[in-house]
């Protein structure tokens, strides 16, 4: 597969994948395009891998947990909107924003293994090797991050419709 259809492919998911795991989409994009400039010139490496779209990720994944990143958080940045499209979905979009706002409250690495397990849908086995840790590190920092979120939406239950 060429680089250009691998990026054409992936791109959006990689941006999805990217906003739910930075909470930000600014800095999603600042990733995800400064991951996909690092893999088009080592793309002759990993365009042969048996899964390049896991190793991409995983790219994304250690870049948002990279030291170098923490000044980068902590600039104020405007965040723009996009369109609206038709229809209202204000629920939706407010539900999906409480949850991004519960999601940023957690340290990076339980936000990362929760995002790797219920939006990327990898297995305890897999988030290991993409944190680089042990199947019970990824268990108890899931345990700990679920546990989190739920006395958060248990003393906030409505807390999505503050932002109406």
């Amino acid at each position: 597969m060429e680089f250009g259809e691998y990026v054409a492919g992936r791109r959006p998911a990689l941006m999805r994948f990217a906003t739910v795991l930075t909470c930000q989409t600014w800095l999603a994009e600042d990733i995800v395009s400064d991951v996909l400039g690092r893999a088009f010139e080592r793309w002759d490496r990993i365009s042969v891998m048996a899964e390049p779209h896991a190793y991409v990720r995983r790219m994304v994944v250690n870049e948002y947990l990279s030291w170098r990143r923490r000044l980068a958080r902590t600039s104020p940045r405007a965040e723009v909107d996009p369109e609206t499209p038709f229809g209202d979905g204000a629920d939706e979009r407010a539900q999906r924003d409480a949850m991004i706002r519960r999601l940023a409250r957690l340290p990076r690495r339980q936000r990362a293994a929760v995002v790797l397990r219920y939006y990327a849908g990898l297995t305890d086995g897999e988030i290991a090797a993409e944190l680089g840790c042990r199947v019970s590190t990824v268990r108890s920092q899931i345990s700990r991050a679920l546990a989190t979120l739920r006395v958060d939406l248990t003393a906030n239950p409505h807390a999505y419709q503050e932002t109406r």
